[in-house]
């Protein structure tokens, strides 16, 4: 469908993160042109590992938009081979997969630190040729007829047939179309840190989750190898000072006691949160010219790591939606397009959240219901493996995606 005037480019995306970069792939692979906006310079600090795990989905997409990106995460990432949990530091559950990666082109997943994701990807939107505006953030957003309108902070401004706004949880993209967020924030806050590896001495390639961890007064406690690394992941107790508990002494004693004494130096990040499980009301403008995608459009809890990924899945059915739109000689097939992109991942993001908040309670909900069902799994683990298989998968949330036809995650 033509435009009314000239754009600078199809598609004005706002956001350089995961997300944004891979609608620009993503669009660039359908032959559609796009320019990102982006707040922070390119020089920009991302501390901390984030999204560490990557889904098979999103390898997928990432190698589809980019050939060679994908493979390129995997090159670079872990596959870890064992999952185990332990019930008051006694294991219930253990299983070791001699092929942990699967016998496809793509492995089921790979695990390194979001970083790295974020400099693959930029890479492969510079071999693309694909125009980053840094350090100018985004102010106003305006849909007039068939063009939108996007004004940064320095006063640019850039005119394109749609907009995506990848622009993180403060999204300016999102409040300029009148969206808002509504949901719940975990009752219990996490001490998130992650932890150098002892290239020496370095520790089994396993995810290891503890309840009731007895070295650390019963905290659950996650741990999660990643290329260079561990995260570790420790739920507070109500009356904790999760501020306190990232101190360095405070977490050094607590890294000591969940990974050993040898540890206890490599602290290389650590912060805590109160994990958020939000949806945006809305993920496109009324005009059917304004995308949400990623954190813009909603935050989830990590469990299951649904939030890197599901962004992901988002500007996949958000390029789809476009390069159809933008082919469409009638107003009301280009509309229904992006309209049907707002319902199905609008329904994706639902799912996402009830999936990591079914995991979240059942963490932090403190029920007798609850409790006893846990300490009766434990008992019967050694006599009967799907008590302890149930014990191990809880924390993460059911598995699989939304039941919707476009994306998984």
């Amino acid at each position: 469908m033509s435009g009314s005037e000239d754009v600078d480019a199809p598609v004005i995306i706002a956001g350089a993160g995961p997300t944004g970069m891979t609608a620009a792939l993503a669009l660039h692979a359908r032959g559609v042109d796009s320019i990102i906006l982006e707040a922070d310079p390119k020089d920009r600090e991302r501390p901390g590992s984030r999204a560490i795990y990557v889904h098979k989905d999103t390898l997928r997409t990432l190698e589809n938009a980019s050939p060679g990106l994908g493979q390129r995460l995997v090159e670079n990432g872990m596959i870890w081979s064992t999952r185990r949990t332990l019930f008051r530091g006694k294991e219930v559950f253990e299983r070791t997969y001699p092929d942990p990666g699967g016998d496809g082109d793509l492995p089921h997943f790979t695990s390194l630190p979001q970083v790295w994701t974020e400099e693959y990807m930029l890479d492969a939107v510079e071999d693309a040729d694909i125009d980053v505006h840094w350090d100018d953030a985004v102010d106003s957003v305006d849909v007039e007829g068939d063009v939108v309108r996007v004004t940064t902070e320095s006063g640019e401004e850039y005119v394109g047939n749609y907009a995506v706004g990848a622009d993180g949880a403060g999204s300016q993209v999102r409040k300029e179309i009148g969206g808002e967020f509504s949901g719940t924030e975990s009752e219990n806050s996490f001490i998130i840190a992650d932890i150098a590896e002892d290239e020496d001495n370095p520790l089994m390639q396993e995810r290891v989750f503890h309840y009731d961890h007895p070295r650390v007064d019963g905290r659950n406690v996650l741990l999660v190898p990643f290329q260079g690394g561990w995260r570790v992941d420790i739920q507070c107790k109500e009356d904790d000072d999760p501020q306190k508990m990232t101190e360095d002494e405070e977490i050094s004693e607590l890294v000591a006691q969940t990974l050993g004494e040898r540890y206890r130096d490599r602290v290389e990040w650590v912060s805590q949160y109160k994990f958020k499980q939000v949806v945006a009301d809305r993920m496109v403008d009324d005009d059917n010219r304004v995308l949400l995608a990623g954190e813009a459009g909603h935050l989830f809890a990590p469990f299951g790591a649904r939030g890197m990924n599901s962004g992901v899945a988002d500007v996949e059915a958000a390029a789809s939606a476009i390069t159809v739109a933008l082919n469409a000689d009638v107003e009301e097939a280009r509309a229904a397009e992006i309209e049907r992109y707002g319902i199905t991942r609008l329904k994706a993001a639902e799912y996402n959240k009830d999936a990591a908040g079914q995991a979240l309670e059942y963490l932090q909900g403190d029920s007798y219901v609850t409790r006893a069902k846990k300490r009766l799994a434990a008992k019967a683990a050694p006599y009967y493996e799907p008590a302890g298989e149930w014990l191990d998968d809880a924390p993460y949330g059911p598995h699989g995606g939304p039941p919707v036809t476009i994306g998984q995650y």
